[in-house]
């Protein structure tokens, strides 16, 4: 049995992508997200930002949930969703609005990403009050609850579960959150930090009541080979997310799905 096929078989995973939407047309952008929905990802995501994030710093740049509403009726991958959306950047009734109409879209497939944001440019530039972290994380813990009272007095409200996927990994606020509100968690880092993190988060579960397999475990992560599919999944990660920039060569993610598929 070779590394591939045993990685596969002891432990099933989902592979997901985030394509960078920026210094690219639409049209390349639109292709792009078809050519993985082809290629059977599990799940579509964008970036929720103002302003390219490497390269020309204004080159072109497209809007998160505008893509996202494109995506829903132009795609039959099973999830998509924002990695993540900024609290801080719309009302968030406004947002459980919006995200509830991209899942009736999608016929629910509409994971909802939340974080607390950190790109200052994109604060700064749109009148945006950035503040320190704390401010940022406060905002993301007040909000929560506002989001999934709102989602409650909608109508017709979600088309499926529509569940709440919070990003980061601050052990004493933010790993909290997750496990109060969230269905899904992500965060970035090395193999060893997240399978740090995943047992603090554990333990918020544990302090609060909760099943922490009722959390599917989520992470941006690099390219991978064979070997380091496996320490991810060691590390306890369910779903992996890569990065597919412009212009937009699937090859590192066709081999990451041959892993999954062996």
């Amino acid at each position: 049995m070779d590394n591939l096929t045993a990685v596969s078989e002891t432990r099933p995973f989902k592979v997901g992508v985030t394509i960078h939407p920026q210094q690219c047309t639409i049209q390349e952008l639109r292709d792009a997200w078809r050519r993985t929905d082809e290629l059977g990802v599990d799940s579509i995501w964008f970036w929720d930002h103002f302003y390219p994030l490497y390269g020309n710093p204004n080159g072109n740049h497209f809007e998160c949930w505008s893509l996202l509403a494109a995506v829903a009726m132009d795609t039959k991958v099973p999830q998509i969703g924002p990695m993540v959306t900024c609290i801080g950047y719309r009302n968030p009734d406004l947002l459980a609005t919006m995200a509830t109409t991209v899942d009736q879209l999608s016929g629910g497939r509409f994971v909802f990403g939340l974080g607390a944001g950190w790109f200052e440019r994109d604060y700064a530039e749109y009148g945006y009050d950035f503040g320190e972290t704390r401010d940022r994380v406060r905002l993301l813990k007040e909000s929560l609850p506002r989001i999934k009272r709102r989602i409650e007095k909608l109508r017709p409200g979600p088309a499926g579960r529509m569940p709440i996927l919070i990003a980061g990994g601050g052990e004493k606020v933010m790993l909290r959150l997750v496990a109060e509100h969230a269905q899904m968690w992500n965060a970035i880092g090395s193999a060893e930090q997240y399978a740090h993190k995943s047992k603090v988060l554990d333990g918020w579960c544990e302090r609060i009541g909760r099943d922490p397999r009722e959390i599917e475990r989520t992470a941006n992560v690099p390219a991978l080979t064979a070997k380091a599919v496996d320490e991810w999944l060691e590390a306890g990660l369910q779903h992996f997310v890569l990065r597919l920039a412009h212009p937009f060569d699937t090859k590192d993610l066709e081999r990451v799905l041959k892993i999954r598929d062996s």
